[in-house]
């Protein structure tokens, strides 16, 4: 196939080449013969089941599949299940997948939390005013027991909460108190962390939970379980072992290769693995290695979350995101991909089969037909990182035809809930004040989370363009996951673009020098966001819950199940969260309307869907005002929407920001 034929001309109408990078790498003679996620969209005449994309296909037992039409009794279940019973199993059934992915990434860093603890990996606990923090949350005194003690119960609770049947997750105390309340008046408090996984699979096999209401009451709870559970402990245990992160200069973008420095690039979820490698990059012996073959040294850079963990603590550049894994091994600069779970396409073992790039694969969770795969686990992570490096630095010298794009972006990451904290009162008067202060004095209008995936269905930009939009409306911007590597592509991550921001929200961030996105991490970082929502009701004036404050959530490109896990422990939480381009319940009325209004009516928060950037930038500008007015904060304030002119004009007024998210 000449890809160079398939792809000259605008971007192809797939929006995996959007960014100019991509578009440059695979109109390239290196790239020819590559089939990637980009072609097979391109090829795909067939659009996506529409039973299946409603949630109205049931697969629970072998008497089906059954296609179910809501209201037309002849198209009921052969078990006579409803289009409600139906998409209500199969939500919940996204949301377990998620949640359990997040689960066992929890409770993987738990374990290597507790054996660093006990002294037996190369690992440290760097933030020991943290894990003091940290203890006295869950419930331990830290008195004078000494770090190690003090990690070992840390550990050892947080592990236990895996496997607890009853009581309450430690965390969820952390959430404001009217919302404690609410969810165990609702029944719908996490008891422990895989119990409410396991508990859904169970409701939704054939023949147990029929009633579609109930069981999205247990699908909310499995998602607590999720983002105030495994999530927030992944997050606080990281950020204590591996540092919590503070702002740092980096790139993002294929760019970001180096031409005479093993490439090796990191892929998936699990910053245990992404730690060691980093750390076995600057050893004299890795060092050594390197200079036999006539290489500078190692170039480690991340691809999709694992690219944020290593971002965010020690600011080495994101290569690509999600849509960009099989372009960057397609330059053929590439000498290994790690990688762990999540997330990783099966296309990148025959992508990576037409160079001379090696293939690892590390979880004993997730292998790949044609990749080598070498077992990881922290007790002897130096060992294999070393190993896998030694394999890489042997791959430099048989590298042949490639292309490296000169696009990279500057980017400030970092934002940590700490971090935010201390840029706003310093290290002694730390707090949310400011921020609250300047919502009620009207300079910010609000807060909007833009996170999760890119996806290939996807045919624009909506993460840069919603972005660009909410900023210009003085709606301070967080992000996680993917979209922050595609909001860096386009400059948004850049104390810079303050300049495409409205007036007030650029006078905010001149004071304190911060861009107007902010970085917050990976997708199992959103528990930061929750955090974050939570300091803000804490810090007062702006209501007694996160149903109340004037914050919204959004994930324009969603892809995975896990996005759909984050957004309704969001919407349990009491948050407005808008999904696209699709929602998947479609297929039955109910229980849409259940999402999309009851949920408002017990949680104060729920779920929407739009499609453009403009139709995100109204609902979720509409939600905003609606809160601030519910606050008597309601000065009319002007609304800025853009077309495509606008656009332009606005980010060629940047150096070094074009409209193009390749901008260099």
């Amino acid at each position: 196939m000449d890809t160079s034929k398939r792809f000259d001309k605008g971007n192809g109408g797939c929006p995996g080449i959007q960014c100019e990078a991509n578009r440059e790498v695979l109109c390239n003679s290196c790239s020819e013969g590559v089939i990637t996620a980009a072609h097979r969209v391109q090829d795909r005449s067939i659009e996506p089941c529409l039973f299946g994309k409603g949630g109205t296909c049931c697969r629970n037992c072998n008497m089906g599949p059954c296609q179910i039409i809501e209201g037309v009794d002849s198209m009921k279940g052969v078990c006579g299940a409803d289009a409600a019973t139906v998409a209500a199993r199969n939500f919940a059934r996204i949301v377990a997948g998620g949640a359990a992915a997040h689960m066992d990434h929890g409770r993987g860093v738990a374990l290597a939390f507790l054996a660093t603890a006990k002294g037996e990996t190369p690992y440290e606990i760097k933030d020991g005013m943290k894990l003091r923090e940290t203890a006295l949350r869950i419930g331990i005194d830290p008195g004078e027991k000494s770090k190690t003690d003090l990690a070992i119960e840390v550990g050892e609770k947080m592990v236990a909460e895996f496997g607890q049947q009853e009581g309450v997750l430690s965390f969820i105390k952390r959430a404001p108190a009217p919302r404690q309340e609410l969810w165990e008046k609702q029944g719908v408090a996490p008891r422990g962390v895989d119990r409410e996984v396991v508990e859904m699979m169970h409701r939704t096999h054939m023949g147990v939970d029929q009633h579609y209401e109930h069981i999205l009451q247990h699908a909310a709870r499995c998602a607590l379980a999720d983002g105030w559970g495994a999530s927030m402990i992944a997050t606080e245990l990281s950020d204590i072992m591996f540092g919590t992160p503070v702002p740092i200069r980096s790139k993002v973008n294929i760019g970001v290769l180096k031409e005479k420095e093993v490439n090796v690039t990191v892929h998936g979820h699990e910053p245990v693995l992404a730690e060691a490698l980093a750390m076995a990059a600057n050893d004299p012996e890795i060092v050594a290695e390197c200079k036999k073959v006539g290489a500078k040294g190692v170039n480690l850079a991340g691809v999709c979350c694992t690219g944020n963990e290593i971002l965010m603590r020690r600011g080495l550049p994101i290569a690509g995101s999600f849509v960009q894994q099989e372009v960057v091994l397609a330059t053929g600069a590439v000498e290994a991909m790690v990688v762990d779970v999540q997330c990783i396409m099966q296309g990148v073992s025959p992508v990576s089969s037409n160079y001379h790039t090696s293939l690892f694969t590390t979880s004993d969770k997730a292998k790949i037909t044609g990749a080598t795969h070498i077992p990881f686990e922290e007790h002897n992570a130096m060992d294999v990182a070393k190993d896998i490096l030694k394999r890489a630095i042997a791959k430099f010298p048989e590298r042949g035809k490639h292309f490296i794009p000169v696009h990279e972006m500057d980017v400030v990451a970092g934002f940590s809930h700490e971090t935010i904290n201390y840029i706003l009162g310093g290290r002694f008067r730390a707090s949310y004040k400011p921020l609250n202060d300047n919502i009620v004095n009207g300079r910010i209008r609000g807060v909007a989370a833009i996170v999760g995936c890119d996806n290939f269905r996807v045919m624009d930009e909506v993460h840069v363009e919603l972005a660009k939009e909410l900023i210009a409306n003085n709606v301070l911007v967080l992000v996680t996951g993917c979209a922050a590597t595609g909001m860096g592509r386009a400059g948004l991550l850049s104390p810079e673009a303050k300049e495409m921001a409205g007036d007030g929200l650029k006078e905010v961030l001149e004071a304190v020098g911060c861009p107007p996105v902010l970085h917050m991490g990976s997708c199992v970082d959103n528990s930061r966001l929750l955090i974050a929502a939570t300091e803000m009701v804490h810090t007062g004036g702006l209501g007694s819950d996160i149903s109340e404050i004037p914050v919204v959530g959004c994930a324009p490109q969603w892809m995975s199940e896990k996005a759909v896990s984050i957004g309704q422990y969001f919407v349990s939480s009491g948050a407005y969260v808008v999904f696209g381009p699709s929602f998947p319940t479609t297929g039955s009325k109910k229980v849409t309307d259940f999402c999309f209004n009851e949920m408002n009516e017990i949680y104060g928060g729920s779920w929407d869907l739009a499609v453009t950037a403009n139709e995100f930038a109204n609902k979720m500008i509409d939600k905003i005002d609606a809160r601030r007015q519910a606050l008597g904060l309601d000065k009319k304030k002007e609304r800025v929407l853009f077309d495509m002119a606008m656009r332009r004009e606005l980010g060629s007024s940047i150096p070094g920001m074009g409209c193009s998210p390749g901008g260099h």
